[in-house]
């Protein structure tokens, strides 16, 4: 399995309904492409605090690198690659991707 990470820094002046909006637009792709096992987005609520600005992102379970590798070039991912970059702080500087391949059923690797 490959777990797809993102955490986003969206501009401030962006309305929490926007932000809604961007998410139910991520959840509708686990429909549109194969491999996608499961999406979780949100805010951060963690009680370390040491977010850095990065208060919002999700998470993508793949199959595989080959399910990911689809998910990149689906024409709903890039749409939503584009809002994401538009809404955030600095555009692509204000987004972080990180994909790790999870073995076993524990999580590790």
């Amino acid at each position: 399995m490959i777990r797809h990470i993102v955490l986003i820094r969206f501009k401030p002046e962006l309305e929490d309904s926007e932000i809604a909006d961007i998410w139910t637009q991520l959840h509708a792709i686990r429909s549109e492409v194969p491999g996608v096992l499961s999406i979780t987005s949100g805010k951060s609520e963690s009680p370390e605090k040491i977010e850095r600005g990065y208060m919002h992102g999700f998470v993508v379970d793949f199959t595989d690198w080959g399910a990911l590798e689809a998910y990149q070039v689906h024409p709903d991912h890039k749409r939503l690659g584009a809002r994401l970059v538009e809404n955030a702080v600095g555009g692509i500087d204000g987004i972080l991707v990180f994909d790790l391949p999870v073995e076993g059923q524990g999580g590790e690797g």
